[in-house]
């Protein structure tokens, strides 16, 4: 896991090494290992490395290869990269390094483009093929690894957080409406490639883009998840079977691709606890384990020891569990939004800032259960709209996971930005799209390949590598996902949803962890407001600087601050949390 950025000028004038010094002290945090630049020419590239293969000076990047004319800075992991590394081997390249990024660099120069469709993990990655004179970006296929780029005239930069690009200077900071529609209505989630900000986009998931040294563009998908029944019919024993295996291979693989040790964030739910019960059964020992919980509220319990303490005892794991006041939760909530890299609303993202402070303490290298709720069909959401029997496919979605409907969204915000609605529009195209036999085929598919992105996925990425720790989402193996996209969608909700991991669970793990209802990674100071995180939210949302940048509506706004715990959205966020993060957000990369 790494912090990468770079610039690239069609201008024939050299490249800016003062925008990517820049950039990268806003990415040392990332990668707090090594740092280091390259340029040639109009490309340079600025690297922060955090070493978890290949633990040499070799493995430093950039990365370059001058005999091929071939330069990389790349963040993530290959789990295949030895498999990788022998064929290519074979086809005669020689290696200078151990690690994954020199494989990737040999694999560009093999196949071009299609390096690509051979790398299995998480990525982002730029490669400057000095020959050809070209720019190569690329991410993959679930959106993983974050990358973000802006364009001003005939300078385009790129960078794992926007807030690098910033830090470089010229962008055009001004509210992006379709992005703000989709925030206030997907929980948070601007899909691909927009941002909240008009002059920052994002590469999408499974997408490459290649620009030449003339600002000529090409991008390209290079994979599509498809929802659609195998031609060969499986028994329910058969489904549930090679879901498990592709389970045990996904976890595996993100153990034993390491040259540090492997810890789990075990948050107490099915899924996190699975993978310490597959990692056991695997044969790993010494088990790291991590938990975190919080204060109480009359509503909601603050922690979910209860179950983490049962999987903790049964394998026997070094276990560290952090019990947070709501105290010190208040005092570092500006730090851990001053981590999102985007305006992020689930409350759990402080949970993860604060845990993965302690566990970069003792590990560098964890694995998560984001995604198995969105491949295997977890929340309490998916039963109820595959139960509607009437309407569009849009309507049966958006009743039971819009934040706001339409009509709200215009009584929120202000006639600037107040215009058509651009979020139905797109979940209608996207729940349109071919290879989803079915309508929760389409829902599942739009969620684990979009929505996730940008929500679950993205705060774990943002709030571990503040920290400088990598997080592994084995619910989220590619192959996993293919898998399970074709399985019956009334096999993964059967009996309230994630039935394959359930069935694979039992005897793995004590069935009361396996029964409980779904829990939420719990903050309820975030969620019923009072006190001195309601002050902190009425302060935000009542600034001189809030009004001044003319987003919300007063009428509304007043609504939400007269009973902010009798406002939330279909899905128990609080709304005016939503409105003061994102006016918190704004105010910490100094919009």
């Amino acid at each position: 896991m790494c912090g990468i950025c770079g610039e690239l000028r069609f201008d024939g004038a050299p490249a800016d090494l003062g925008a990517i010094a820049a950039m990268l002290a806003t990415l040392t945090r990332r990668g707090p290992d090594h740092g280091g630049s390259y340029s040639d020419g109009a490309l340079a590239f600025g690297h922060r490395r955090l070493a978890i293969i290949d633990l040499s000076v070799h493995s430093n990047q950039p990365l370059v290869d001058a005999a091929l004319g071939l330069a990389l800075v790349f963040n993530g992991t290959i789990y295949n990269y030895r498999a990788l590394r022998n064929e290519l081997k074979n086809k005669g390249y020689q290696f200078f390094s151990e690690g994954d990024s020199e494989v990737i660099l040999k694999a560009w120069h093999a196949w071009g483009t299609d390096c690509v469709t051979r790398l299995h993990g998480m990525f982002a990655f730029a490669i400057w093929d000095a020959n050809q004179q070209l720019l190569f970006l690329a991410r993959d296929r679930l959106g993983i690894k974050p990358l973000y780029w802006t364009q001003q005239g005939n300078v385009l930069r790129f960078a794992s957080t926007p807030q690098a690009l910033l830090a470089a200077g010229g962008v055009d900071t001004s509210i992006d409406s379709v992005a703000l529609h989709h925030l206030f209505t997907l929980h948070a989630v601007i899909p691909a490639p927009r941002t909240i900000f008009n002059g920052v986009r994002k590469l999408a998931p499974a997408h490459w883009l290649q620009l030449n040294a003339n600002g000529n563009r090409t991008e390209h998908t290079y994979w599509r998840l498809q929802a659609t029944r195998p031609k060969c019919v499986l028994s329910e024993p058969e489904w549930l079977a090679a879901m498990a295996n592709a389970l045990r291979e996904a976890v595996r693989v993100r153990s034993e691709v390491a040259d540090v040790p492997v810890g789990v964030l075990l948050s107490g739910g099915l899924d996190s606890s699975l993978l310490v019960a597959l990692l056991a059964e695997s044969g790993a020992s010494d088990l790291r384990t991590f938990s975190v919980g919080f204060e109480d509220t009359p509503e909601e319990a603050g922690s979910e020891f209860q179950y983490s303490d049962l999987v903790v005892e049964r394998y026997a794991t070094q276990h560290r569990k952090l019990l947070i006041p709501n105290q010190q939760v208040l005092a570092r909530l500006p730090e851990a939004i001053s981590a999102m890299a985007e305006p992020m609303f689930g409350q759990d993202a402080v949970a993860f800032y604060l845990l993965a402070e302690q566990v970069s303490r003792e590990i560098r290298v964890v694995q998560s259960g984001q995604g198995a709720d969105e491949v295997f069909g977890g929340y309490f959401w998916y039963p109820r709209m595959a139960a509607e029997t009437s309407g569009s496919p849009l309507e049966r979605f958006s009743k039971h996971y819009f934040d706001r409907d339409h009509a709200e969204y215009l009584r929120l915000v202000t006639d600037t930005y107040g215009d058509a609605d651009h979020t139905s529009a797109f979940i209608a195209e996207r729940l349109a799209e071919p290879d989803a036999d079915e309508f929760m085929d389409a829902v599942l598919r739009l969620d684990v390949t979009t929505l996730i992105v940008d929500d679950p996925v993205k705060r774990v990425d943002n709030m571990t590598m503040a920290w400088g720790l990598e997080a592994r989402v084995p619910f989220l193996d590619h192959q996993l996902v293919e898998l399970a996209a074709h399985c019956p969608p009334a096999l993964k909700l059967k009996n309230g949803g994630k039935y394959p991991l359930k069935m694979l669970a039992r005897g793995l793990l004590p069935n009361a962890v396996i029964d409980r209802p779904k829990g939420y990674f719990p903050m309820p100071a975030l969620k019923y407001v009072r006190g001195s995180f309601l002050e902190l939210m009425r302060d935000a949302v009542t600034s001189q600087k809030c009004r001044e940048r003319g987003i919300y509506q007063s009428a509304y706004l007043n609504q939400l601050l007269n009973a902010p715990d009798l406002h939330h959205t279909r899905i128990q966020g609080n709304k005016l949390w939503h409105l003061a993060l994102l006016e918190l957000w704004l105010n910490s990369v100094g919009v």
